[in-house]
């Protein structure tokens, strides 16, 4: 929850409207602002004050206790023009609320972090445990000074400027260490997943002490562990529910149909009688794949009666992430803010070297470029899965939308599920273009490329002659080139035997960039010669009308009727 704090109308005001936007995350505190500020900051995960930053110091001075347990505190001024990170920034999330409530209220963020000021990924925010020497080796990030990463496992790690050697160390590792060497960073990713196996009434102590007792003797850190994982018919089971809310994990739980399909090294009589699958433990653990690193074991009672909990550990692979990202048009404004965000997560950057140059200021130091030219892209698209497929968190870009004409279906078509794929939308061509004209694609659209490199051209013949007899508004993408001259006129001849020469034709060449230029004509009086790769085509339909210099489309033919029944 978040707390709201205001003294002034002003400031009320500007509460207000967070309160409207986040009805479900916001608390609003009122009464004298002292009282206010000590009651949110005791209740809520974060604050937002609509107050001096001095007046906030003050006020939560007192009150700081740890930056890991403290809230993030965000500070408002009273001229609506910056959003302050101040206390929490990493720990309580105030870098990123002060992000949030810029974008909200139109104000500038303030982040004075030093990792996220220059771009380097705090070491306490990939979401994971670590530790050691955190704050010694962020400042030799910062500083530029050589940081070796020995990962121990593949793990999805957003980019940060390592060198092979190092007199600091980033060591990534499920392994137990008793203590991070000086210089040292020790991060835990959460790749160890406990299959737990338990008799009616397993007491926890039995179930938590068997568990770690496991980690402990196969060199395992507690600090790893993703999971606890058992039957569907254990899922309400004291000890076993216990003992995950005592280590921190979700218990994530599997029929007894799905576990017994799982190949397991030591089946039993026993769970197959009681609940339905000849293996609990060790199913459960490798029900999604991965490395068993400590077989089936039984826990030990101090009263000599027979075990009640069973276990076993496998260690899941780090999935890769591949992020495919609409870049948009070409305007940095028409670049989303989910995009930004993928691009700064990516660790690996795959594109055609000139989309590279539109971006390279956004990503962070120690991102990997992977970038070639024109004509490679089902080479890009096999080398963005392989970089995935290593664990790596990759960025594959494209202009425009990267599903339309561009990088995702190469992409998805080498890809399988042994990676984790998200797809970014970008601005189009067609869309971008189309703002311009005016409103040409206000009904049914189709976009079509004439291209015939990859597609036959009898094949798009007839898509562009469905598109004519069916009355829809076509944009054409890929409309001419030197060595492509023909395919344009033809286009045109097949849509023009179903529509008049006056039908509007929109032309925009580099929508969105410094060197944008349009032009409205019609499907009679446009030269093909005048078309390159770097323009959209829109050829509207019979109800498409140029209206005060703009190419609109009716969304009905109602209008295109009362129209010609004006005249």
């Amino acid at each position: 929850m978040i707390g709201l704090i205001s003294a002034t109308a002003a400031g009320a005001a500007a509460r207000d409207r967070l309160a409207a936007a986040w009805p479900d995350r916001v608390r609003v505190y009122d009464g004298p602002v002292g009282d206010a500020v000590r009651r949110a900051f005791a209740e809520c995960e974060q604050l937002v004050c609509f107050l001096a930053t001095g007046a906030v110091v003050r006020l939560i001075a007192p009150l700081l206790g740890d930056k890991a347990t403290d809230p993030g505190v965000v500070c408002v001024d009273e001229g609506g023009r910056f959003a302050v990170s101040l206390v929490g920034g990493h720990g309580g999330g105030a870098n990123e609320l002060a992000r949030e409530v810029g974008e909200l209220l139109a104000v500038e963020p303030v982040v004075t972090t030093a990792t996220d000021a220059v771009g380097v990924p705090g070491l306490d925010t990939l979401g994971f445990p670590v530790e050691g020497d955190v704050a010694g080796v962020s400042r030799a990030l910062l500083d530029g000074e050589p940081v070796a990463l020995k990962a121990e496992l593949a793990w999805p790690l957003p980019p940060l400027p390592v060198a092979a050697e190092g007199t600091y160390t980033i060591r990534l590792t499920d392994r137990l260490v008793e203590r991070a060497a000086e210089r040292e960073v020790v991060l835990r990713p959460p790749s160890l997943v406990v299959g737990v196996g338990a008799s009616k009434g397993a007491p926890v102590d039995e179930v938590l002490g068997l568990i770690e007792s496991a980690l402990g003797d196969a060199g395992l850190s507690p600090a790893s562990l993703a999971e606890l994982a058992t039957v569907d018919a254990k899922a309400d089971e004291p000890g076993i529910v216990e003992a995950a809310a005592r280590l921190g994990v979700p218990l994530v739980t599997h029929s007894a149909e799905e576990l017994a399909a799982v190949e397991v090294p030591n089946p039993s009589d026993a769970p197959l009688a009681a609940v339905g699958t000849p293996s609990v433990a060790e199913a459960a653990a490798l029900v999604r794949g991965g490395e068993l690193l400590v077989p089936k074991r039984k826990s030990e009672r101090a009263d000599g009666q027979p075990a009640m909990a069973t276990c076993a550990v496998v260690r899941r692979p780090g999935r890769g992430r591949l992020a495919v990202v609409g870049l948009g048009p070409g305007a940095r404004d028409l670049l989303t803010p989910r995009a930004t965000a993928e691009l700064r997560r990516a660790s690996v950057l795959v594109g055609l070297d000139q989309y590279v140059d539109q971006i390279r200021d956004l990503l962070r130091p120690g991102t990997r470029i992977l970038e070639s030219g024109l004509g490679a892209e089902e080479e890009r698209a096999r080398t963005a899965v392989e970089e995935a497929r290593k664990g790596q968190a990759v960025a594959l870009i494209g202009s425009g939308d990267a599903g339309v004409y561009a990088m995702a279906s190469p992409a998805l078509a080498e890809a399988s599920d042994d990676i984790d794929v998200i797809g970014i939308p970008g601005v189009t061509a067609a869309l971008a273009a189309a703002a311009i004209l005016g409103a040409p694609l206000g009904h049914d659209h189709v976009s079509i490329s004439l291209s015939d490199l990859h597609t036959p051209w009898e094949v798009i013949e007839r898509r562009v002659r469905a598109a004519a007899e069916a009355d829809i508004v076509v944009t054409f993408y890929n409309p001419r080139s030197r060595g492509r001259d023909w395919q344009l006129p033809k286009a045109l001849a097949i849509l023009a035997e179903h529509r008049k020469p006056t039908t509007p034709v929109g032309v925009v060449r580099n929508a969105s960039r410094p060197d944008e230029s349009s032009r409205l004509t019609t499907l009679g009086a446009l030269d093909p010669a005048t078309v390159d790769m770097m323009t959209v085509v829109t050829v509207g339909n019979t109800a498409t009308r140029d209206i005060a210099g703009r190419m609109v489309t009716p969304r009905g033919y109602r209008w295109q009727a009362s129209q010609e029944g004006a005249k």
